[in-house]
């Protein structure tokens, strides 16, 4: 049975004459459990919201009511008799997460009660059916981006539509408690990069700014409850809440502001920078990103705005910080900081968030402490603070994890080319770097800015948003555009102004090679230079979700980061586990004697008979459904360079749309080839049988990811699909 037999989806006019009509429905009158889409078109912003039931009737008459959800139109059923309740809730959060991340809509949903949680069959049958809803949709054209698109996207990961660790979830109750019983002005929320500040903070925000009537309170946990009512004697003690999210860094706010648009009960105009503080007093005040708050240091053009704000608040220019505006301008203040992340003079002193702690009587203070960004974990983040501060024993061997890609390149060629390949593989993957060199692109564009060699690179070429930006992979990051970001691989170059001291075992910066003026400027003691500088690689370190790759120009600095993280040759020979044997399916796949055209359809051969064993990375999870087969040609090689050897899992049955598949026809010969294999994304069209009752291809696309635009389509039509056959599904390039 294919995925698209395991549901249906069914469209209807939202109108009191539907109630009428499922009566007619099974899963209304049996009580079975659904999920359901409610939506409107409109010019600006279209509206939506996603739920989840087993008494449909009962829940539409509520939404019939509701002011908002009753101006909404159509109505879109998926149901199908292998949907049990915790396959609706985890269908019903997807949705509402990835139609957040997409961007159309402007949901109507609360934020509390998502689920995420594992369940019988959720990833080899419920998650397929999920991938296959998706797909439907973005053919009736209700959602725009692929599920990969959306989750590189920045829109998915700060949107508020998140499902809490319990982590979080304690230090949301704690916050709610706090200000519901005017216990405490001011908090204090402390956690390293990547344990889910920004998440919290958004999540918190949008959480008191959720009508009663929004709540799904059908799928609410213990604590859900507690934290509805304390949401609710917030509201009660403050009829009119006024709040405001400041986050100090312009383009992380301009991400924020975009989401804010695309939620209900949230506006752009919520999202503000410290300056507009000067215009309103506010109840509550959230900061994110805290320690990058200013104080009157290194302004630059900022001088004079910061020194009115000061004389308009009666505050001392020269001993008041951004903080104090803060606190000057709310009747309740929350800070998400990481002293670990302050990079320059002019951010705020730890001393005056160290005294804001001191002071039980008015602040309360909680602490984040997993990690949620990089598959590495506490042990990588651990590491780095050894690495850095030179306090990793001697003896240790070299830090390898299977979950987490780390090495140092000999060449900052091969580097930037392997980050360009993880591009093209999964995307989001970029080159940063230390302020090691000046800026002389900033004016000339046509000029180089860093030199290391032959090599020329350049820096970013636009300040605000510039990870999402056109041209990105093609230039060169800094700390200012990638705080607060994710990345899924960084690489890393450290520059020149940072060292190693071999016989003292000491890392040393150099200040006449650090030319970040405003991060240097004023700076007399050594030792507050190297820590905003330790500050920022560690931050630049822990932006990459999936891996990190380092290139360090100082000799000394990379002999000493050698004896502790493997070049990158040797973690890949590490990966490849080809010191011994090849074990099939255990640490090789077999190779098929198979040349898969990437440009049309190859020669025929059969996907059996292979003539040798390939070694994959030891982190791969293979099974006997895996192969490896080389792929040739220039039509998919925004993913697959020609020539690479690929890995496939054989294809047996599930949804296939939106994969890049390998496939044959018997009939159809390409020009270029003469040929029959060929490997493209897939996607495909299905109508159902009047006299048999079963699903069949109406039309088949295979569609080229290539930069080369000659290359078109394939298309299969009716009968031409019937000789159709997939053999397997790309997983990955195993080697370029």
């Amino acid at each position: 049975m294919s995925i698209q037999e395991e549901y249906k989806i069914d469209k209807h006019v939202f109108s009191a004459d539907l109630l009428r009509r499922l009566r007619n429905y099974p899963f209304a009158t049996k009580l079975w459990p659904i999920v359901y889409l409610l939506k409107k078109e409109e010019k600006k912003l279209p509206l939506a919201y996603v739920g989840e039931t087993a008494d449909a009737i009962s829940r539409l008459t509520k939404h019939l009511a509701h002011p908002d959800k009753v101006k909404l139109e159509d109505t879109y059923f998926f149901y199908g008799n292998k949907f049990n309740k915790s396959a609706t809730l985890d269908i019903e959060s997807g949705l509402i997460r990835y139609l957040s991340g997409d961007g159309k809509y402007k949901l109507l949903n609360a934020n509390l009660g998502l689920v995420d949680h594992n369940y019988y069959q959720r990833d080899e049958l419920y998650q397929e059916i999920f991938k296959a809803i998706w797909e439907e949709l973005r053919a009736l054209k209700i959602c725009r981006k692929t599920l990969s698109d959306i989750d590189n996207s920045p829109l998915f990961k700060y949107s508020p539509y998140k499902a809490l660790s319990p982590e979080q979830t304690k230090n949301l109750i704690f916050l709610l408690e706090a200000i519901a019983n005017n216990d405490k002005k001011r908090f204090v929320i402390q956690g390293g990069a990547g344990s889910g500040k920004s998440i919290l903070a958004i999540f918190l925000f949008k959480l008191l700014h959720t009508s009663e009537e929004d709540f799904n309170f059908g799928t609410f946990k213990d604590e859900d409850y507690r934290i509805i009512q304390l949401v609710k004697d917030i509201k009660q003690a403050n009829k009119n809440l006024k709040m405001a999210l400041v986050i100090p860094m312009d383009s992380f706010r301009a991400t924020v502001k975009s989401i804010f648009k695309h939620v209900k009960g949230l506006g752009a105009e919520m999202v503000v920078g410290p300056a507009d503080l000067r215009k309103n007093n506010y109840d509550i005040i959230i900061v994110d990103e805290a320690h990058r708050l200013r104080r009157r240091v290194n302004l630059g053009p900022y001088f004079g705005v910061f020194d009115s704000i000061c004389e308009e608040l009666h505050l001392d220019k020269n001993t008041a910080s951004e903080v104090d505006w803060i606190l000057k301008q709310s009747c309740k203040s929350i800070f998400f900081y990481d002293a670990f992340q302050s990079v320059k003079p002019s951010d705020a002193l730890p001393e005056q968030f160290d005294e804001l702690m001191n002071n039980k009587e008015e602040t309360g203070t909680g602490n984040l402490i997993s990690q949620f960004r990089v598959r590495g974990g506490l042990p990588y983040v651990a590491f780095i603070d050894e690495l850095l501060l030179c306090k990793r024993p001697q003896n240790e061997p070299k830090f390898f994890l299977d979950e987490y890609e780390l090495s140092l390149f000999h060449d900052v060629n091969n580097m930037v080319d392997h980050i360009k390949k993880k591009e093209e593989q999964e995307g989001l993957a970029r080159i940063i770097a230390g302020y090691a060199w000046p800026w002389p692109s900033q004016q000339n564009k046509t000029a180089y800015d860093i030199f290391i060699g032959e090599t020329h690179l350049r820096w970013n070429s636009v300040k605000r948003d510039w990870i999402n930006s056109a041209n990105a992979i093609n230039e060169v990051g800094c700390i200012h555009t990638v705080q607060g970001y994710d990345l899924n691989y960084a690489g890393i170059i450290l520059g020149n102004e940072i060292g190693y001291d071999k016989e003292k075992n000491e890392i040393i910066i150099r200040k006449e090679h650090y030319f970040d003026a405003n991060g240097k400027n004023g700076i007399k003691e050594p030792e507050l230079l190297k820590k905003f500088i330790l500050n920022i690689y560690k931050t630049l370190m822990l932006r990459g979700m999936k891996g990190t790759y380092l290139y360090v120009c100082d000799e000394a600095l990379r002999n000493y980061f050698s004896r502790h993280i493997p070049w990158h040759d040797e973690a890949t020979s590490v990966e490849e586990d080809t010191s011994g044997p090849l074990i099939p399916f255990v640490n090789s796949v077999p190779l098929y004697n198979l040349e898969a055209s990437a440009g049309g359809f190859s020669d025929l051969q059969q996907v059996t008979g292979a003539s040798q064993l390939y070694p994959v990375p030891q982190d791969l999870r293979i099974t006997r459904e895996h192969f490896a087969c080389k792929v040739v040609g220039e039509s998919m090689n925004k993913r697959i360079p020609n020539g690479a050897i690929c890995l496939f899992r054989k294809y047996d049955s599930g949804s296939r749309n939106g994969e890049i598949v390998l496939a044959s026809h018997i009939d159809i010969q390409d020009a270029d080839y003469g040929a029959n294999y060929t490997v493209k994304k897939y996607y495909s069209k299905k109508v159902k049988n009047k006299e048999t009752g079963t699903w069949q291809h109406e039309s088949i696309t295979l569609m080229p990811l290539s930069t080369d635009e000659t290359y078109e389509n394939i298309e299969l039509k009716n009968d031409e699909t019937a000789q159709f056959t997939i053999h397997g599904i790309f997983e990955e390039v195993l080697s370029p």
